[in-house]
């Protein structure tokens, strides 16, 4: 385990300026910082990241972020995802274990990246990992938004869908509700040869019904291990979810002092 400890690990932050809801969002101040630098400041309280840099397709996002000292890398504005772009930071590194942290999540936990990294550290026979946390708000389990996931008795994802996952078909079960759903969470840790052919996989049937391109590994019979976490990400779509933002940080830092 110690020398697993001491391995590179990498996170990649992709932070693409271009959002269709809410463009350039990545570098839109939030308390005074741009948004992806609050992103970079929380993954580096991860106590197993050993180097992050945020992967742009915008020269806007690198003028915005070199003054204060963030490593940012230049990618090809043609990727069509986060993980494609998080991919050619990839085949330009020497880490073994690469971390995808969605830029658009100031208020990421450090300790849920810790605890997805371990998981794949801690699990041989997966090529990834990712996190989950348990919902019981109905409007969640409801919702296409809020990805489900299920697991099997080793901590690793059966599927992952927009439906509510399981179906609880008998109302005698209803009362277990509370207990067998939970949201995906989207941080992903992979291998960093897995992902290098993983982005190079054609999209498979059921990630594109779902849109949700973690399956593409399952599909193709890979493991995903999932840690539990009590984490809630907030991401920024819209300049409201930026306001939202805005202030559980400046909660955060009042706590702080």
């Amino acid at each position: 385990m110690g020398s697993e400890r001491q391995q590179k690990i990498l996170a990649v932050l992709p932070a693409r300026y271009a959002s269709t809801r809410f463009p350039g969002k990545v570098i839109a101040p939030l308390l005074g910082k741009p948004l992806v630098w609050h992103t970079y400041q929380q993954t580096r309280k991860s106590s197993l990241v050993t180097e992050a840099v945020v992967a742009t397709d915008d020269r806007r996002v690198v003028e915005a972020l070199s003054p204060l000292g963030v490593p940012t890398v230049m990618t090809r504005p043609v990727h069509v995802s986060g993980t494609d772009r998080v991919a050619e930071v990839a085949e330009n590194s020497d880490a073994p274990i690469i971390v995808n942290v969605q830029g658009d999540e100031p208020t990421i936990d450090p300790h849920t990246i810790d605890a997805a990294i371990q998981a794949l550290l801690d699990d041989p026979e997966a090529q990834m990992s990712t996190a989950k946390r348990r919902i019981t708000d109905i409007a969640d389990i409801v919702s296409p938004h809020v990805v489900k996931v299920v697991c099997d008795g080793l901590c690793r994802a059966l599927y992952f869908s927009r439906a509510p996952i399981p179906h609880i078909r008998d109302d005698g079960d209803r009362h277990m509700v509370t207990t067998v759903y939970w949201q995906h969470i989207g941080l992903y840790v992979f291998r960093r040869e897995f992902l290098l052919k993983y982005s190079k996989m054609a999209p498979t049937p059921l990630e594109k019904l779902e849109k949700l391109e973690q399956l593409r590994v399952l599909e193709n019979g890979f493991p995903i291990a999932v840690v539990e976490t009590g984490y809630r990400n907030i991401g920024v779509d819209t300049p409201e979810d930026l306001d939202r933002a805005t202030d559980l940080a400046r909660k955060s830092q009042e706590k702080a002092r």
